[in-house]
């Protein structure tokens, strides 16, 4: 009786916990079917009688010359290879803190560490004067090239590393005339391949969502992320109440590549690759 009192407090608790997190979810979908005046009269939880989604679609692609396609692909430019470097860099960096030993290295990851704590607020400021004294304000190197740096994929590369790469393994490797890097490459990047697909997907999710850099860098709307240019459209709907309806279903489409990118890459969370490999 305990237990099943038990599984039946869990599962109201993951219920209430599942409504609290789609329940905003569901109110885009549902916002992104109506036009401005409907989403004002008529309830948020339920359809309107005019479905103009499609009809919303259209002008969402097609307004101010397609500035919003526009918008997407800079944001798809900014995270996709901005996160695919930073996993690279940041394997890199763990896979050398946990399989080699040398001078400094502890002291290294407890800066690194300390990276990770300091909010990306108190950075943007100090970013900006940096950029600006190389004159690469409003380029798209401003945002990318703070976004290939992530504490936190070193901190996790190099728990993985240590984990999920054998030390016999490297050993080998180097007998049989493997270099480290050629090792690294070959091996490494293999076995962390789980691991690195996570720090993937929070360095994607993290520029995706990017908000504070590319207003501070940026001034040219064509190289506007997605996030920056719906709150240009949001700063505007008391002169122009068409854009709201055109932001709500702009930032429902905006969240679509999150979710594929999820569904997509959850089946490389794989463990245990190097189970075998040492046997």
């Amino acid at each position: 009786m305990t237990r099943v009192r038990g599984s039946v407090v869990t599962t109201a608790l993951m219920f209430v916990v599942g409504v609290y997190f789609l329940g905003p979810v569901l109110w885009l979908l549902i916002a992104s079917t109506k036009t401005t005046g409907d989403l004002f009269a008529t309830s948020g939880w339920w359809f309107s009688p005019h479905f103009a989604l499609w009809s919303q679609l259209h002008a969402l692609f097609t307004v101010s010359g397609h500035i919003y396609l526009r918008w997407m692909l800079n944001t798809a430019l900014y995270s996709v290879v901005g996160a695919g470097v930073a996993t690279l860099l940041s394997a890199a960096c763990g896979y050398a803190m946990a399989k080699f030993d040398f001078r400094g290295r502890e002291l290294m990851f407890s800066i690194i560490l300390g990276g990770v704590l300091v909010p990306g607020t108190a950075l943007a400021i100090p970013l900006y004067l940096l950029v600006s004294k190389v004159h690469m304000t409003n380029t798209y190197w401003s945002v990318l090239l703070p976004s290939v740096v992530s504490p936190f994929g070193v901190y996790l590369s190099r728990i993985y590393a240590a984990a999920a790469v054998p030390d016999e393994l490297l050993e080998a490797a180097r007998v049989d005339g493997a270099g480290d890097v050629r090792t690294f490459l070959t091996l490494g990047l293999r076995l962390m391949s789980p691991g690195l697909v996570t720090v993937f997907l929070f360095q994607f999710v993290a520029i995706w969502n990017n908000f504070l850099l590319p207003l501070i860098m940026l001034s040219d709307q064509q190289k506007y992320p997605v996030t920056l240019g719906l709150f240009t459209w949001q700063s505007i709907v008391t002169h122009y109440p068409e854009f709201f309806s055109l932001t709500v279903i702009g930032a429902a489409v905006s969240v679509l590549p999150l979710a594929i990118a999820f569904l997509t890459l959850q089946r490389f969370w794989r463990t245990d690759l190097g189970a075998g490999s040492i046997k």
